[in-house]
């Protein structure tokens, strides 16, 4: 039997081919993904470790927690504990690191970097290891910077010449007096670093006489762990922690292999869908290898096989196809890792240098995958060619599915269907975080309902094409014929394309809607013509809103002004805003009282109100910053959304408890409303700082919804992988198709049937097996993005239903497209059929 097996395979080189490519092509994402996110995260670990080379021990401030009315103050790491420090017994050196966000402007004047990888620090000195200088000296004073390496090589800086750069607003000018080189994995990762003397960097930062962090090194003989101990024993343990440059590195790298799961995991999912798509390709396939080899199997059952070597000869050729695709997946999937490596550097985003990393688990996984994949769909058309009695097989009897069969099949599709409905429908009552996991459900559960469904759905739906049909004519007709002679392999054929269609549809929808709530919320919930913020969300200095302020055209202007407190025992963030100016540059719907903020009058949002309790006229006490209270009461509660919530506070009530005010953003009126000649006045007095971001409504918009159309784009190509294994389906299904009926076309070509109307027969089958899986999809995903987008509307009441019809449309054109080219190669190969040898063939 294994002999008999082998020679089946190798008998059958083409058909098998596109089963082989179909679980090749998903292996090899599987693969890709793998060594990709394996390659990136090994390479970002290990620029990550040098970082930590010039650490031994790290002192930071403790961690405190908020108790009764009292806020958590943090614990500052001042001078005192530096020369603690460093003169603890075992310790070599030590340290004070001063960091935070610095943007640097190109000559061009673009953000150098992705924004939140921007970062400054301090210099410690000309022995500062961890930056050692290739070019220049050290800063000192406020108008001296340093740069590293690679952000000089990428704008063109070089040492004497200006840079413009920015902390929290306002735009500062120093001169480059040296560039250095560092292992620091956020320049790694393509971002950039300013260095300043300490005392500058501490003034610029806000951390006045204070550090970070302590970096302490160990004299020789002296081991990470006994130096922390004896930092532990001289410092104070209520206000400092120590840790180990070695955990640090392990920390790191947890982190990074933490962020990179998300990326895997997502990545996996589609090549776990086009593995999907791939089962029916190869069950298909081999169901039809079965079918054709019916009488061979019956003869080998009469001569003493039994139903168990039977099918174990079909597992044997699986698991030979399975191998050889499994290990084609392979080299296939390492290449696309590398090329997915070089893509980034393509892109300017940098990766860190490395080996390309090719574990053992990937081979295995590869091998794995393709083995068990291929065996499994394989197993069902063994099974069921191994119960075929031989007498029955003999005189194919076998051929037509049995009532019982068709009816249970029915059933169990209406039955999965109904409850995957059911379920769906049930999650969109629920809140938008419990209804994910019973939405997920459901939805399985009606694709696999309507999978099982679909012999069943193909002929009404098929026989809808009629009319179109009859216009070509005979082989218009035949067409519709052969398309559903065979549901069950005309639903395995369709349902590849239809799962494609089915998420790239419900994406598009959700996408569109979600485009659409946004808009509205933006438009309905904001009076002022722009919000203006830093550019990686960090705060704003409140020098821009006097700036803005003093701008003639400028009528109002409002900082939105986040701060701590306490309420009730809980931290509770207070929003302070300009009381005076506030509902001139708001539009927020009020449910109760009025939008009055002044004094000791605030406003609350709907949720915070519902949750502590609150209405209008209600009164609490809240506990500042600087440890003193103030008796507050509800002026009105107002309908919060994505953009604008919470407690808002007078800022002239808020701001005397501060110790440094920050801005998060500021709302800007115009007296010209919004231009560009105004963006560009208002760019233009703050300094055309790179750093900051000047938005109107439209640009809000577009900001918020940029990731969801980032995702939805991916999607698109990854899905595109499933698309071309379904693709790959209904060449297979057509080219055993047209084997199936050498007899038959032979016939039609002997009775006047020319090679142009077979090639059009087998090309109208394929065109409307395409367009029934894709109305499938359509359907499927237009449900599905309905009933995520009820989830999203409980959270975003703007949210509304858009159907994108002209790219559904376009979605059903590419499915036809699908069609026409799976038909080529099959088409041609049923015209140049010997019509005596095709009627002689059995």
């Amino acid at each position: 039997m294994f002999r008999t097996a082998l020679r089946n395979v190798l008998a059958h080189k083409a058909r098998l081919m596109m089963t082989v490519l179909a679980v090749m092509l998903g292996v090899s994402f599987v693969v890709g993904t793998l060594v990709f996110t394996n390659t990136l995260s090994n390479a970002l670990q290990n620029s990550s470790a040098k970082g930590f080379d010039h650490v031994d021990v790290a002192v930071t401030a403790e961690a405190q927690e908020s108790k009764g009315n009292q806020l958590a103050r943090t614990p500052e790491l001042t001078d005192e504990l530096l020369e603690r420090s460093a003169e603890v017994p075992g310790a070599a050196s030590a340290i004070g690191v001063v960091q935070g966000f610095t943007a640097i402007a190109d000559k061009d004047g673009d953000l150098v970097g992705g924004g939140f990888q921007s970062q400054g620090g301090n210099y410690w000195g000309t022995k500062d290891e961890r930056y050692p200088l290739v070019d220049g000296h050290a800063p000192k004073g406020e108008n001296q910077v340093l740069i590293d390496s690679e952000t000089a090589k990428r704008t063109g800086y070089k040492v004497g010449d200006t840079v413009r750069l920015s902390i929290d607003g306002p735009v500062l000018k120093p001169t480059v007096v040296g560039i250095f080189t560092t292992d620091d994995g956020n320049v790694a990762a393509g971002g950039s670093l300013a260095l300043f003397d300490t005392a500058t960097a501490q003034k610029l930062f806000g951390k006045a006489g204070t550090y970070d962090e302590i970096d302490v090194r160990a004299a020789a003989g002296t081991s990470e762990d006994q130096l922390k101990a004896a930092l532990d024993k001289a410092l104070p343990k209520d206000k400092v922690e120590t840790i180990t440059g070695g955990e640090l590195a392990d920390d790191q790298a947890e982190m990074i292999s933490s962020s990179m799961s998300g990326l895997k995991q997502g990545m996996l999912v589609f090549a776990g869908i086009s593995l999907f798509v791939g089962t029916f390709i190869i069950a298909n396939t081999f169901t039809m290898l079965v079918a054709q080899r019916t009488k061979e199997l019956a003869l080998l059952r009469a001569v003493g096989a039994s139903r168990r070597q039977v099918t174990r000869s079909v597992l044997i050729e699986a698991f030979v196809v399975g191998a050889v695709a499994g290990t084609a997946g392979l080299l296939a999937g390492i290449g696309i890792g590398a090329g997915l490596r070089s893509l980034m550097g393509a892109l300017d985003a940098t990766v860190p240098d490395g080996p390309l990393v090719i574990s053992s688990g990937t081979v295995a996984t590869a091998l794995g995958v393709g083995v068990v994949i291929t065996m499994l769909a394989a197993w069902l058309p063994g099974r069921r060619a191994a119960k075929i009695p031989p007498v029955a097989a003999m005189s194919s009897l076998h051929a037509q599915a049995t009532t019982k069969s068709l009816v249970l099949r029915n059933t169990l599709g209406a039955l999965f269907s109904a409850a995957g409905v059911a379920v769906v429908l049930a999650a969109t009552g629920m809140d938008g975080s419990s209804g994910q996991a019973p939405m997920g459900i459901g939805a399985v559960l009606l694709i696999i309902g309507v999978f099982i469904l679909t012999p069943l759905l193909s002929r009404p739906l098929i026989a809808a094409a009629t009319p179109v049909m009859r216009i070509f004519g005979v082989s218009g007709k035949l067409a519709r014929q052969n398309s559903v002679r065979n549901p069950r392999r005309t639903a395995a054929t369709a349902s590849a394309l239809m799962i494609g269609l089915t998420l790239i549809t419900g994406m598009t929808v959700m996408a569109g809607s979600l485009q659409q709530g946004i808009d509205k919320m933006a438009s309905s919930a904001l009076r002022a013509d722009y919000v203006v913020s830093m550019a990686n969300g960090n705060y704003l200095s409140t020098d821009v809103d006097r700036t803005l302020r003093e701008l003639d055209g400028v009528t109002a202007t409002s900082p939105l002004r986040n701060a701590p407190s306490r309420i009730g025992g809980e931290t509770e963030y207070l929003t302070g805003v300009d009381g005076s100016s506030i509902t001139q540059l708001t539009e927020l719907p009020v449910d109760s009282g009025a939008f009055e903020v002044g004094g000791g009058k605030v406003v609350v949002d709907d949720e915070t109100a519902k949750s502590k309790g609150w209405r209008a006229g209600s009164t609490f006490t809240v506990h500042y910053e600087d440890g003193k209270s103030d008796k507050l009461t509800v002026a009105g509660v107002y309908e919060g959304n994505e953009m604008i919530r919470g407690i808002m506070i007078d800022n002239r009530t808020l701001t005397p408890h501060l110790e440094e005010p920050a801005d998060m953003q500021v709302m800007v009126k115009t007296a010209d409303g919004t231009s560009e000649a105004t963006k560009d006045r208002l760019e233009k007095a703050l300094g055309n700082n790179p750093a900051i971001a000047v938005q109107d409504k439209k640009d809000i918009s577009n900001e918020i919804a940029q990731m969801f159309t980032l995702i939805l784009n991916m999607v698109y190509g990854l899905l595109a992988m499933a698309v071309i294994v379904a693709v790959l389906g209904v060449i297979n299904t057509l080219a055993m198709s047209v084997f199936e009926r050498s007899q038959e076309i032979g016939m039609l070509r002997a009775v006047g049937l020319d090679r142009k109307g077979i090639k059009r027969m087998v090309r109208l089958e394929s065109l409307v097996i395409s367009l029934f899986g894709g109305v499938l999809g359509l359907g499927l995903g237009v449900f599905f993005g309905w009933a995520a987008g009820e989830l999203l509307a409980a959270k975003m009441p703007t949210y509304e239903l858009i159907l994108p019809w002209t790219r559904m449309g376009v979605f059903l054109l590419l499915a036809a497209v699908v069609g026409v080219l799976a038909a080529l190669w099959p088409a041609r190969r049923a015209a140049r059929l010997n019509m005596l040898a095709a009627i002689k063939s059995e």
